[in-house]
């Protein structure tokens, strides 16, 4: 009679399942640690995956917008020096003529007109790092000042044509449904300064004007020059109120950055919760895991090897 072997075809078949099972276990654990991911594909999430997205889009959305926030602020700090610069401009050309006025001497004057023209135009027509005109609004590939000297801007009928910028300022949108104004206009910030540049560089040439010709100031010279001081007075005011609004607004691109950086944090940690491998614990797992397949493996190569024969006595 022969002799069979005490395992049965059901205690081998539960066995070799739970080798594979072992086996799976491990090859998943395995993947968590090379990748750091919890699974390499959707259906390892189950139903976190939809979450997972909505939490990935959100932070990517976080991300655009502090990313515009970004550039305007460059922009917002950029206008923030210039309008300062030109600020003290018109304090220089206020100066100017209140001295004449003091002094009772306008030579030099017209010396100062220029140079003070020079450099508001300059910084009236400055270009971002695109080459666009930084106050030229919605019309930012035309220079929104577009007269080059002194003798331009008497000749014109006003002061207002000598701007050539758009009449719409720029924004930024950096949140849903919440956009802030950036841009600043020329004409908004310089066209009092240039209206005190015309009418002393009109007066200058006309028939009471060339305030170089004498030490001392002739009465009609003092007269327009004391009128002017209010004049330009608001012009410096004028430059001050655009150097003020810019300031708040970039206060409320700072506040909009920071926001949008908290949330972008927010909805990353969302991401990383679902789909990130908490390492240490995936280690000791993996240890575990190894150590139950092997566990298996043996258990199962035992069980294959048993039969009557071990328990028979010796011969």
């Amino acid at each position: 009679m022969a002799i069979e072997r005490t395992s049965t075809a059901g205690q081998s078949l539960y066995m070799l399942q739970q080798v594979m099972n072992a086996s799976q276990q491990l090859n998943q654990t395995q993947a968590q640690v090379a990748s750091g991911k919890v699974s390499t594909d959707y259906a390892g999430l189950g139903d976190k995956a939809a979450l997972l997205e909505a939490s990935r889009t959100a932070a990517n959305k976080a991300e655009a917008y502090q990313s515009n926030t970004t550039l305007a602020l460059n922009q917002s700090n950029l206008q923030d020096t210039q309008l300062s610069s030109l600020s003290d401009l018109a304090n220089q050309l206020r100066t100017a003529i209140t001295t004449a006025v003091a002094n009772n001497n306008g030579q030099g004057l017209m010396a100062t007109m220029q140079g003070v023209f020079d450099q508001a135009s300059q910084i009236l027509n400055s270009k971002d790092a695109n080459g666009n005109y930084i106050y030229g609004g919605d019309k930012d590939t035309t220079p929104p000042l577009n007269v080059t000297s002194l003798a331009q801007l008497v000749a014109l009928p006003s002061v207002s044509a000598a701007f050539s910028n758009g009449t719409l300022k720029k924004s930024v949108q950096v949140a849903d449904g919440q956009s802030v104004q950036v841009g600043v206009l020329a004409s908004d910030i310089g066209s009092r300064l240039m209206g005190v540049l015309k009418d002393v560089a009109a007066f200058d040439s006309g028939t009471n004007g060339n305030f170089g010709a004498s030490q001392t100031l002739s009465q009609p010279q003092l007269d327009f020059l004391t009128s002017e001081i209010q004049t330009s007075v608001s012009a410096a005011q004028q430059v001050n109120d655009g150097a003020a609004s810019n300031g708040f607004v970039y206060k409320t691109l700072q506040a909009a950055s920071d926001h949008q950086s908290s949330l972008s944090t927010i909805y990353k940690g969302f991401v990383s919760n679902i789909e990130d491998v908490d390492m240490p614990t995936a280690i000791t797992k993996l240890n575990q895991d190894q150590v139950a397949l092997q566990a298996a493996l043996q258990v199962t190569s035992k069980l294959n090897q048993i039969s009557l024969l071990n328990y028979l006595p010796a011969a």
